[in-house]
């Protein structure tokens, strides 16, 4: 792209959870005249966000409508129980599901997980939100399961969570709405997350490489060493002159004539 085909803004969504932090610092370096806009959204409001064209580009949580939306998955969570830090779980490295059957297990409206059954016993009402659930674990309540990056941004000093290696995992991905031809500052963004460098020939905003017959070129000039004040090859049937005089004379010397 040439500087004035490149948009002034980008905007970037991302749901809770996800750090966009290194990415938005490569665009900066990359990109220091387009201005990217982040724009928070739940896990639940993504998806709309983009198909209603409230952003770019999402940093989301699988799945969404392959119809509607494009997706590039990124990475795969781990998912933790959080406990409270005098829980006889904490004695361990990781849970097992079988390990919280006594447990009252709570299930949060916005849960991110896809259970085919809910590990321990159900709580009296589901709490509309995660941050309202941490709050019940935090007062005894029960324990929850959430994507490991969820429990460090709801960190609290009473607190700890560890491994539920049998528990579904929440994916995170790279979407845009779905199109024929992906905008060009959503390709730079998929280059900037897929750890392209800037000299990518899949980066729109890097050099194009020079054709490989223009490198040629450059190669056969060189051997014949067609820069300035380079010896010259002389023209076909004639011989070259060494020595010579002024006025195309013959270099050749002979016996000096006698007085």
């Amino acid at each position: 792209m040439t500087g004035s085909d490149i948009p002034s803004s980008f905007r970037l969504a991302y749901v809770p959870g996800v750090t966009p932090t290194k990415w938005v610092r490569v665009w900066h370096e990359r990109l220091p005249h387009t201005t990217l806009e982040l724009v928070q959204a739940t896990a639940a409001e993504a998806p709309g966000l983009l198909a209603g064209g409230g952003a770019d580009a999402g940093l989301v949580r699988l799945p969404v409508d392959r119809g509607v939306l494009s997706a590039i998955p990124l990475y795969t969570e781990t998912t933790v129980v959080v406990i409270p830090k005098d829980h006889v779980a904490t004695a361990a490295e990781e849970v097992s599901l079988a390990e919280l059957s006594d447990e009252i297990v709570l299930h949060p409206l916005d849960d991110l997980l896809d259970w085919e059954t809910l590990p321990g016993r159900p709580a009296a009402e589901r709490p509309a939100t995660t941050a309202d659930a941490i709050e019940l674990v935090a007062a005894g309540v029960g324990v929850l399961l959430v994507p490991q990056s969820l429990a460090r941004l709801h960190h609290r000093k009473d607190l700890t969570y560890r491994p539920v290696p049998e528990a579904p995992e929440s994916r995170v991905a790279l979407s845009w709405p779905e199109a024929e031809i992906t905008p060009d500052l959503v390709e730079e963004f998929i280059g900037i997350v897929r750890g392209r460098t800037v000299n990518s020939t899949r980066g729109r905003a890097a050099t194009p490489p020079r054709p490989a017959k223009d490198k040629a070129k450059d190669k056969a000039k060189a051997k014949r060493g067609g820069g300035s004040g380079a010896r010259q090859k002389p023209a076909a049937g004639r011989k070259p002159q060494v020595g010579g005089r002024a006025g195309g004379q013959s270099g050749k010397r002979g016996k000096p004539r006698g007085r």
